[in-house]
């Protein structure tokens, strides 16, 4: 099971935010920064996000997402405001960037999910993100009445393989995983689940493990020292540290 540190970027800077809400954000400092520190402490992927571009569907932390994947010797994944198959292409092709992962478009332009899938095999994963078993897109803030299953469902018939579930919920808020739908999603759609939203300790990821998600992305708890990335990359293989 991989770990992704979290670097989310809202004007440059590397920030957290609490269940997604733009009001309520924790500033920490530079995100070229902190990817490297990441790096250095034994990170084998960078999970980033444009949080702009994801409330405005226009990129705006492009430079910095194309900076850390020319310094860094780790691959990335990159989401926020990527809406079209020029964007996917812009990303994979000229930024160096390893995956994109597809949010909104995911859910109201299914065409084009079938259409990067196909022309990018591996590379595009898709963004389930939920609360209260719902789908919200554009930044979060937009409810839909589509749940995480059948979202996940159409995208595994649409080609991708891999997604990143989150509930939205606990996102930011170390309160502990959805550990119950993380496992009902891997189990009934047969696709890799990313898990998103919650962790606060080494706990949580071995129990996440246990629901077979392949991977585990970190956030606040990281920032705020509740985990360090030692103890949870340890966590991850089923060890302690």
């Amino acid at each position: 099971m991989i770990i992704y540190p979290a670097i989310d970027m809202r004007a440059g800077r590397c920030v957290r935010l609490c269940k997604g809400r733009a009001q309520d954000m924790t500033d920490y400092g530079n995100p070229l920064a902190m990817a490297l520190r990441w790096q250095r402490q034994g990170a084998a992927w960078l999970h980033l996000v444009d949080l702009d571009g994801a409330f405005t569907g226009r990129a705006a932390n492009l430079a910095y997402a194309q900076q850390i994947a020319a310094l860094a010797d780790i691959p990335v994944q990159l989401g926020g405001g990527i809406r079209t198959l020029a964007d996917i292409a812009d990303r994979l092709e000229k930024r160096g960037i390893a995956r994109v992962i597809l949010g909104t478009v995911a859910l109201e332009n299914p065409s084009l999910v079938i259409q990067a899938c196909r022309a990018y095999p591996g590379r595009v994963i898709c963004g389930v993100d939920a609360v209260g078993g719902r789908v919200a897109v554009r930044g979060w803030v937009t409810p839909s009445e589509t749940s995480a299953e059948e979202l996940a469902l159409r995208l595994r018939d649409a080609g991708v393989e891999t997604i990143i579930y989150t509930d939205i919920s606990r996102d930011g808020t170390r309160t502990g995983p959805n550990l119950a739908e993380t496992a009902a999603l891997a189990q009934s759609t047969g696709l890799q689940v990313i898990a998103s939203g919650g962790v606060r300790g080494k706990a949580d990821i071995r129990a996440l493990r246990e629901t077979g998600c392949t991977g585990v992305i970190c956030g606040k708890a990281l920032y705020e020292g509740d985990l360090t990335l030692a103890q949870a990359l340890a966590a991850a293989k089923g060890e302690d540290a």
